[in-house]
């Protein structure tokens, strides 16, 4: 589960980095060039792995459907935290995934919901419907003109979307995982296959990135950082767990983004919104701390004469 931990941690610095982004580079250009670029770095850095699960036809339908959610999500993401602004939009995103995870294992695999996760995902929801409702979480600068001028309705329905995409291509890259292929294949197959319409798109609506230096450099980090080494650390992590835990566990995104927001962006929490995190941390806690199994009893044999 580290491995996961890791990669929130470079999910959370999303939100920060794009905002110092120029307002002339839409949504749709970051997160067209965050996942597209990122996810052709991921298949050319594991093509030998990932071209037998690309040939393969069991596997086809799952690279399909998690190519699927790999260019739907980063449109939707970037785009519902311009119209409803970072906080509602990182928070309905996420917080709504491990529900969405939940629901697919149950509706194509009929796999039934532990006690342990639902108290996890019921405080990690929690946490980040607090966050959500204060409305000051992780707004940046420039975001917080662009939700002024946005719709914050179509911004929960865009989270929504993303929220759903996320867990679909991570249920994906889970059925892919126990067919019994390479974690780095996985998600070279999954990202790169998802990277080749984004691409497309970055290459309509992706020219004002290229007017600054800053916007390039802010651009690259996004692409390398919270999506390339992130995602290397997500497959990894995501052979051990199952794809409801996983999204339960990177919840732990908002909380970076939180404490972004205070430390750079120099924003000031209210008590919701601290609650929000500590409910955020002690639902991946409660994830993350497995119970020892006890020790089977032996039987006292009784002596004889």
């Amino acid at each position: 589960m580290l491995y996961l931990v890791l990669a929130s941690l470079l999910w959370g610095t999303t939100g920060t980095a794009a905002s110092f982004l120029p307002a002339s580079v839409s949504p749709l250009a970051t997160g067209a060039a965050t996942m597209g670029v990122g996810g052709a770095l991921l298949l050319a850095v594991g093509w030998r792995q990932a071209l037998p699960i690309l040939r393969s036809r069991a596997a086809l339908p799952w690279i399909v459907f998690g190519a699927v959610g790999v260019v739907i999500y980063p449109l939707a993401f970037y785009s519902a935290m311009s119209s409803a602004g970072v906080a509602v939009g990182n928070v309905v995103s996420l917080g709504s995934a491990p529900v969405f995870a939940a629901l697919l294992e149950f509706a194509i695999e009929r796999t039934r919901l532990t006690v342990r996760w639902s108290i996890a995902t019921a405080l990690a929801v929690a946490g980040v419907a607090a966050l959500g409702i204060t409305g000051d979480v992780a707004h940046s600068r420039s975001d917080a003109a662009a939700s002024d001028s946005g719709s914050p309705m179509l911004g929960v329905g865009l989270a929504l979307v993303a929220g759903l995409s996320y867990a679909g291509y991570t249920y994906a890259a889970r059925r892919l995982l126990q067919q019994g292929h390479p974690s780095g294949g996985v998600v070279g197959a999954v990202f790169g296959a998802g990277a080749v319409p984004l691409l497309v798109v970055l290459l309509v609506v992706g020219a004002p990135i290229l007017q600054t230096g800053s916007s390039i450099g802010i651009t690259l980090y996004l692409a390398i950082g919270p999506m390339f080494a992130a995602y290397l650390l997500f497959g990894r992590g995501l052979r051990h767990v199952s794809s409801s835990t996983a999204t339960t566990i990177t919840l732990l995104e908002p909380v970076v983004a939180t404490v972004l927001a205070v430390v750079v962006v120099g924003e000031r929490l209210d008590a919701p919104a601290w609650f929000g995190v500590a409910a955020i941390l002690l639902g991946i806690l409660i994830m993350m701390v497995r119970p020892r199994p006890r020790a089977a009893r032996v039987p006292r044999l009784s002596g004889g004469g």
